[in-house]
């Protein structure tokens, strides 16, 4: 109920304005991220003179859509970064279409233009298993609850469906069934997926459980510094600032949330998982942006690289 009443305030701030209508229907993490974004193009598109208030999306065009793509190619964006500064203006304009504010034509055009094909490596860096074992290492040497949570929370966070961070805060008790080990993750758009917590994840979790009680509410919650166990749901930059001090702690040179990710996809197909059942457990939308985390033709192409005899003897 509190979430319906909050969606109705921000509503009724500007009911009539796609960006508004269309940010209110995200999760979390993608409001923030994408208010940013819809940010940067108002401020780009107008050379700041507007924001995102004022902007007036629903004049948006293919033409214009197009020229902001172009735009930001030349300037040197990322082919991930392009698509998002679409899929922003993608869901706005849908926004003004559904609002009576766009014809469905001119949503349909520019709904029509094309995203930019993706052809880099992944951000970041796959974690080795000696780095895993010492950031759990350094949780288990914290004998105060923050050290047994954190040991749980980055179980998970490799092990289990390789969850974000925005997934692993929002993860209540009721979203775990201890008996079979099923997890139920909120992921991006809203989507709900399931991962099991088996072996270390299941016991590592099982041991945070015996010290934060049966309470319902979030899975995780917050530890003040007396080592006393608060009971309020964690923040996304509080994992971002837990990994960062268990990763000093451990001696594990620098590494981001999503490596523990990245990690999880890529040792489960190197163990030759079915890379279909793998995209699922991860939560892509498309198996083709799991592949990209596939380090296998990189191992075949290393191995037909050593085929090959260069013939030098160096200097003597």
């Amino acid at each position: 109920m509190k979430q319906i009443i909050k969606v109705k305030n921000e509503l009724a701030r500007d009911d009539h304005n796609p960006a508004a209508i269309y940010l209110v229907g995200l999760s979390g993490a993608g409001r923030y991220t994408m208010r940013r974004t819809l940010e940067a193009i108002a401020a780009m598109v107008s050379n700041g003179e507007t924001n995102i208030e004022s902007f007036a999306w629903n004049e948006l065009r293919f033409q214009h859509v197009t020229a902001i793509k172009s735009k930001l190619e030349s300037a040197g964006y990322k082919p991930a970064t392009i698509n998002k500064f679409l899929a922003a203006l993608r869901g706005t304009s849908r926004a003004a279409w559904l609002d009576g504010q766009m014809s469905a034509e001119d949503y349909q055009r520019v709904k029509a233009v094309k995203i930019v094909k993706n052809d880099t490596l992944p951000a970041g860096r796959g974690m080795t298993k000696s780095e895993l074992s010492a950031l759990l290492s350094a949780c288990e040497d914290d004998e105060t609850p923050a050290g047994t949570r954190d040991a749980a929370i980055i179980a998970m966070m490799y092990s289990c469906g390789g969850l974000r961070r925005a997934e692993v805060v929002s993860l209540d008790l009721a979203d775990y069934d201890a008996e079979s080990g099923r997890l139920k993750i909120r992921g991006k758009g809203n989507k709900e997926r399931t991962a099991y917590v088996t072996g270390g994840a299941e016991g590592a979790l099982s041991d945070w459980l015996n010290l934060r009680g049966d309470n319902l509410g979030a899975l995780f919650v917050a530890i003040n510094k007396g080592g006393n166990i608060q009971g309020g749901r964690l923040t996304s930059q509080a994992i971002y600032n837990m990994l960062q001090k268990r990763g000093d702690e451990a001696g594990v040179k620098s590494f981001s949330p999503h490596d523990l990710r990245r990690s999880f996809i890529s040792d489960l197909l190197d163990a030759g998982a079915d890379i279909t059942t793998v995209s699922k457990m991860a939560g892509h939308a498309n198996v083709t942006t799991t592949s990209r985390y596939d380090r296998r033709p990189e191992e075949a192409k290393r191995k037909a690289a050593s085929l090959l005899h260069v013939p030098y003897h160096g200097r003597a």
